[in-house]
């Protein structure tokens, strides 16, 4: 493993994505442990991506956490989706740690939704009531963080959830992940968390594996710090650190 700081944001860079994981999970693990020996349950918020698998598996696997004490949310959803589409975030969180362990609650977005702004209105209100610990995340090709895309994005934005159109390049990548078989099958439009809602988290872990992300994974530490890579507010967060396997790591 490497390890250095690019302005606050500390680098970890690994072998593999299975160290990757393995690492941020303990460190993660450690922190939730910390907090509840400080208070009775923390909230978490936890991204959605195949990119998350190598993170979210090596949790459920460590019995050591104290899931019941943990209150669980996610930070995007497609607008459109029928409900039990695989694809949704929601169901995809369910089916590798939602629905793995025993969290004291569940809080979805709910995908099937008719109207996207009174949605985003109610998980809004949830958040504010009920403030994040813990932001378990990753970085997208285009350097979104959720479905912050850089047309979008707005690091003083003043509202916690939004309906957004996704560009095009996130749109792509949801088809080079695998999730979907074309790009006509992506929904154009998603309800995200916005860049305040996630960095007022006092500790955020990125997991950022593949090669694909290369390009992102440089901007974010090398560009400026702004909205044309989202990521980028990273560099400005205390208690931040990003994991990245040597595929993604390749231009650095």
């Amino acid at each position: 493993m490497k390890t250095y700081l690019v302005d606050k944001l500390q680098v970890k860079i690994f072998e593999n994505r299975t160290l990757m994981g393995e690492d941020a999970a303990r460190d993660i693990k450690n922190k939730i442990c910390e907090l509840l020996s400080q208070k009775e349950q923390i909230n978490m918020i936890f991204a959605a991506a195949p990119s998350q698998n190598d993170v979210l598996k090596s949790l459920v696997e460590d019995t050591s956490i104290e899931w019941n004490r943990v209150n669980a949310y996610h930070m995007d959803e497609y607008i459109g989706l029928d409900k039990n589409a695989p694809q949704g975030f929601g169901n995809f969180l369910k089916d590798h740690i939602f629905g793995l362990v025993p969290f004291n609650s569940v809080n979805y977005i709910d995908i099937s939704a008719k109207d996207p702004e009174a949605e985003a209105d109610r998980y809004a209100k949830l958040l504010k009531d009920n403030p994040t610990d813990i932001v378990v995340m990753g970085i997208g090709e285009n350097g979104h963080i959720a479905f912050n895309d850089p047309p979008v994005a707005d690091f003083n934005d003043a509202k916690l959830v939004k309906p957004v159109k996704l560009d095009e390049i996130c749109r792509n990548q949801q088809v080079n992940d695998g999730c979907f078989a074309s790009i006509e099958e992506v929904p154009t439009h998603a309800m995200t968390l916005t860049v305040p809602a996630l960095v007022s988290a006092p500790y955020l872990f990125c997991i950022v594996p593949a090669p694909t992300k290369a390009n992102a994974v440089y901007e974010t530490l090398n560009g400026s710090i702004d909205e044309h890579c989202p990521a980028s507010i990273l560099r400005r967060q205390d208690n931040a650190i990003l994991y990245l396997d040597a595929d993604s790591a390749k231009l650095l």
